[in-house]
């Protein structure tokens, strides 16, 4: 079933909101056992595409290593690993699996790991994948690296000069935020609500101008509010 206008699905159930890496940061953990190196990297992935591009980097970047695993999660539920040539999910789904129970979603991982001589057999390895990844969202989460995304609608209000001042306390008491504002002609507001508070803004608008339509009303998204 497809999900109702203004959520998605995410590991089987509606979300209006979800966790992610903020945009540009690639947070790092390491984890070293009987001389193997696994580097965990995290990134923030919006699609299928970008998740592909994030792991070709890392690939590219390591290309001398033994494995680089990778494992990604979408905000619309969908999610995929590999075990890159490690024993069948030893890897990728330890690596998945810690996405899942830290809340992430829109991220990609790629754990790194550079052979040090000596089998670790499928328990050691399953240690040494988590234990990586949760090192990169640890260090995420020190860093403040990890940011909530909310279903947000866009409201454009255009008004006249005189109007700005007031409309601009009104969008404050009404919960909203003015994300940036063009001086032209007349006042363009360009402003954005938690979905599903922004109907009393519309009102009280409407009623500022005895009726006259000035908003107009975005399909909500999510984005950091």
């Amino acid at each position: 079933m497809r999900a109702p206008a203004g959520r998605r699905r995410l590991e089987g159930r509606d979300v209006e909101s979800y966790r992610t890496i903020a945009e540009g940061a690639r947070p790092t953990g390491e984890f070293v056992d009987r001389k193997s190196r696994f580097i965990a990297q995290l990134a923030r992935v919006g699609s299928l595409a970008e998740a592909d591009e994030f792991i070709d980097g890392v690939r590219s970047s390591h290309h001398d290593a033994r494995h680089n695993v990778p494992a990604w999660i979408l905000s619309d539920g969908r999610e995929r690993c590999s075990d890159d040539g490690e024993p069948q999910r030893t890897a990728g789904m330890p690596t998945l699996e810690v996405l899942r129970a830290s809340g992430l979603a829109n991220v990609c991982c790629v754990v790194t790991r550079y052979f040090g001589g000596t089998l670790l057999g499928p328990g050691g390895l399953v240690r040494a994948y988590t234990a990586a990844t949760q090192e990169a969202v640890a260090a995420a989460e020190k860093a403040g690296q990890i940011v909530e995304m909310s279903m947000v609608t866009r409201v454009t209000v255009t008004i006249p000069y005189a109007a700005y001042g007031r409309v601009e306390r009104m969008v404050a008491d009404h919960g909203g935020k003015v994300r940036d504002t063009i001086f032209s002609e007349d006042v363009q507001m360009n402003c954005a609500f938690l979905t599903g508070t922004e109907a009393p803004f519309l009102h009280a608008m409407s009623e500022l101008a005895a009726g006259e339509d000035l908003c107009v009303v975005g399909e909500p998204t999510f984005q950091e509010f």
